[in-house]
């Protein structure tokens, strides 16, 4: 047993691992953590593995991954077999999908096949049946995530003031995407379907994971999660391609209901600024309340998108000044602090 794994829930996982694997004798290592209170460690034995998940009932619901993962893997999408539960600890013993993440694995000899599974692997969640109600990604919830861009990032972390045209400026522009977010065709969205929740195995890639705030929402989230990725850039005239790829496969697919590419286009773009002011604002979250300071490296990538994006849009030029000044003073802050 790895001997720095002492805390309270580790004697627990200890325990109740004694319990599912019958005595045998196992390693435990850790796998991976996600930006939650929910861990991973993959468990090793003679002649097997598999990955424990650590969702401490009090701070982690595991319900809704039980039901999402029961609900994709008869859907026909690659998501952990669930080998044993136990909802009061809050504990989980998943299939073992290995260690390499998609962001560890593209580059431009690998993205087109990574992409191309990726994107079936979509379709098939947007197309699907999943038999089971998701929560709606209604104008509320849409407006809470972005509220985290002035709590979190500008007001927190950057200690940034708004004046009344600023104020106005990021309320007109949360105004419309919530608006262009909710005219949309609605579909299953996975809701963090990027390049640390994707998988690379050998049958039927990719492995997902992380689905367990799956809702009903825009069917342009989860492709601009992917392809506008908090953690990968790739130049404007592939990611281009690669929606007009995809609109093409949801349009035959029914998914659409008459949209041309233009339309598509901007609910991409819009859907993105969305989610990338939600973003902005759970890095900053992530290194103020919970001590993962990590993050912050990913908030440029984040600001690039939303002052690249929101510059081909007129009807978002005070929204995009202002992000161009945050952008500059984020850098600024950046530096004077290495």
């Amino acid at each position: 047993m790895t001997e720095h794994l002492t805390d309270d829930r580790i004697r627990l996982i200890r325990t109740w691992l004694d319990e599912q694997l019958e005595g045998r004798p196992y390693t435990l290592t850790p796998a991976s953590a996600d930006a939650s209170f929910r861990r991973y460690f993959r468990a090793t034995w003679a002649d097997g593995h598999a990955i424990v998940m650590d969702a401490p009932p009090d701070r982690e619901d595991s319900r809704p991954f039980f039901t999402i993962a029961r609900a994709m893997r008869a859907a026909g999408l690659n998501v952990p077999e669930i080998l044993a539960g136990d909802l009061d600890r809050g504990l989980a013993l998943l299939s073992d999908f290995g260690s390499l993440h998609y962001l560890q694995a593209l580059n431009d000899e690998t993205a087109e096949r990574l992409y191309e599974d990726a994107m079936t692997a979509l379709l098939t969640l947007q197309t699907g049946t999943l038999g089971i109600e998701l929560p709606d990604y209604d104008e509320a919830l849409l407006q809470r995530e972005m509220a985290l861009f002035p709590d979190w990032l500008l007001e927190r972390q950057m200690g940034f003031t708004l004046d009344d045209a600023d104020r106005a400026a990021l309320d007109d522009a949360r105004r419309r995407l919530a608006a262009s977010a909710l005219e949309q065709p609605k579909v299953a969205v996975h809701r963090d379907y990027h390049s640390r929740n994707l998988m690379v195995v050998e049958q039927n890639g990719p492995g997902i994971i992380d689905f367990q705030d799956a809702v009903t929402g825009p069917v342009t989230y989860d492709l601009v999660s992917l392809l506008r990725d908090c953690y990968i850039t790739w130049p404007d005239d592939r990611i281009d391609g690669w929606v007009g790829a995809y609109f093409s496969r949801a349009n035959r697919a029914g998914l659409l209901a008459g949209t041309g590419l233009a339309t598509f286009r901007r609910w991409f773009d819009w859907m993105g600024m969305q989610r990338h002011l939600k973003a902005s604002g759970i890095f900053a979250r992530l290194n103020l309340r919970d001590g993962k300071p990590g993050y912050l490296g990913d908030i440029p990538r984040t600001l690039g998108y939303l002052s690249r994006v929101s510059a081909r849009y007129p009807e978002l030029a005070d929204f995009h000044e202002l992000v161009v000044r945050v952008e500059r003073a984020f850098s600024q802050q950046s530096i004077s602090t290495h």
